[in-house]
């Protein structure tokens, strides 16, 4: 279930787009599930149709979500992808970490790095 918070800063779409987007990333959401028609989610939440079709549009450009018009909007299998190859990803990592020597603590404050040096 979605929940919008009217006294947030972050604008009513990105916390549609947010939330769905986790959903599909942790498997809440599975590929070929079919999301709310955008006027039942506007409803529901309280929100105009513009605000959850933006959210909808941006899930789409990121291929997390399919429109196949009439018959609805669909998750796509590229978020189950995703998740499935950041895993391999990771453990391809961890292994060769293990090879070099490295703890985990010392992979992992390796990633920090590289993530703060990113950021700037």
């Amino acid at each position: 279930m979605l929940v919008v918070d009217a006294t947030s800063h972050v604008p009513p779409y990105e916390q549609v787009r947010s939330q769905v987007a986790a959903a599909i990333e942790d498997g809440t959401l599975a590929a070929g599930h079919r999301l709310q028609p955008m006027r039942r989610m506007a409803e529901e939440l309280g929100l105009a149709v513009n605000t959850v079709a933006r959210a909808y549009r941006e899930l789409e450009q990121a291929g997390l979500i399919v429109s196949r018009g009439r018959r609805g909007t669909f998750v796509t299998a590229r978020g189950t992808d995703r998740e499935r190859e950041a895993r391999a990803a990771a453990r391809q990592y961890v292994r060769r970490m293990a090879e070099l020597g490295l703890t985990l603590d010392q992979a992992v404050e390796e990633v920090r790095r590289l993530g703060a040096s990113r950021a700037t």
